[in-house]
């Protein structure tokens, strides 16, 4: 009889637990669902703040400025600097789209005759002659059959240069509002080394909150900011040289570099374009040199900027980049790599943490 009181005890403490946790999962389900339109926002100013939070403790130290001076400096800096890339950017995609409806809408493209060693390629060869011819002959019969086929095309590709032009409204959002987010920058890294100990206990705590800052700063310097640096440089010299299409031709050397892909596939054909129409001038020359250097750049920027005692493999940034970008757009393009990054780093950091987790076994089959 005397373990009947004792029961209802820890039936009653269980219940209590039992409500008490449903209540905090309740909670934290609410707060995910009304967070949950301003994470990616809210994620890309925390990564902005973290990469740029260096130069704002320079900035503090050498003009002697309060850290909200500091960071509107930064943030107003940035934006300058930004806006007349992505001003270039939106006229050519503008002007290309305008360009293209009008020369369809006038009837006056044509397509030349087929080559005729088309047939001799293998596989592909007879048919893209007939298909080619076809379109030589009678382009309007063409059309008529390939229309259908590119309207849902079209449309994913007008979606996606909507999404882009979001993006870089977000952007622009995600950009002031680190700005805020530097400005309490001391109070944010003693909060973020106040959650990472408290998850992971006093001794390894620091050092997770370094290696995620040492992470984000790596990845975001060395992958999504060489790749902007890239896109500015290829893109001046196709806005000069007067290449149709250069603002989507730049974005496409954006998305390439943020990929880790050589963006010599954007920028060789180009010059081959270049030397088609316009023969072996001087400019043509120059034009070439440029655009080759200026794909090439990453090849000294990232040793630089990358891998400053992290070490995160190219086909993790590669998953991040591509799977961020199917799941968030043109913001999931940039979050990806860095958040994936990070998670890849912290998994190894677990993995070394266990009992002789830092030394390699060899196992022999035979």
């Amino acid at each position: 009889m005397e373990s009947l009181p004792v029961k209802r005890d820890l039936s009653r403490a269980l219940l209590d637990v039992f409500i008490r946790a449903g209540l905090i999962a309740a909670l934290a389900v609410i707060c995910y669902e009304v967070f949950h339109p301003f994470l990616g926002l809210m994620l890309w100013a925390v990564i902005l703040a973290i990469t740029f939070y260096p130069l704002h403790g320079r900035l503090q130290q050498r003009l002697g400025l309060k850290s909200g001076h500091a960071a509107t400096f930064i943030v107003l800096v940035t934006l300058l600097i930004l806006m007349v890339p992505i001003y270039l950017l939106a006229v050519s995609i503008t002007e290309s789209v305008s360009a293209g409806l009008v020369l369809f809408e006038s009837g006056a493209w044509h397509i030349p005759p087929a080559n005729p060693d088309v047939q001799s390629w293998p596989l592909i060869g007879p048919q893209l002659f007939t298909l080619w011819q076809q379109g030589a002959t009678d382009a309007t019969s063409l059309m008529q059959q390939v229309v259908p086929h590119l309207k849902g095309i079209g449309m994913v590709v007008l979606g996606k240069l909507a999404g882009v032009g979001t993006g870089f409204l977000m952007f622009i959002g995600a950009l002031i509002l680190s700005g805020i987010v530097m400005a309490y920058g001391d109070s944010g890294q003693r909060n973020a080394v106040r959650i990472a100990t408290r998850i992971s206990g006093l001794d390894r705590g620091p050092q997770i909150a370094q290696l995620c800052t040492a992470t984000i700063r790596a990845v975001a310097q060395g992958v999504v900011g060489i790749a902007f640096v890239q896109m500015v440089l290829v893109g001046v010299g196709f806005v000069v040289m007067g290449i149709p299409g250069a603002g989507l031709l730049a974005l496409l050397v954006l998305l390439l570099g943020i990929m880790q892909l050589p963006v010599l596939l954007i920028t060789l054909p180009v010059v081959g374009f270049v030397f088609f129409t316009e023969g072996a001038t001087v400019g043509s020359v120059v034009f070439a040199v440029y655009s080759v250097l200026a794909g090439m750049a990453d090849n000294v920027l990232k040793p630089l900027l990358l891998g400053r005692g992290v070490n995160v493999p190219m086909p993790v940034i590669l998953i991040g980049a591509l799977g961020g970008m199917v799941a968030g757009g043109i913001i999931g393009l940039f979050i990806g790599p860095v958040i994936l990054a990070v998670g890849y780093m912290l998994f190894w950091q677990w993995v070394d943490d266990a009992p002789g987790g830092e030394q390699v076994a060899r196992v022999e089959i035979d």
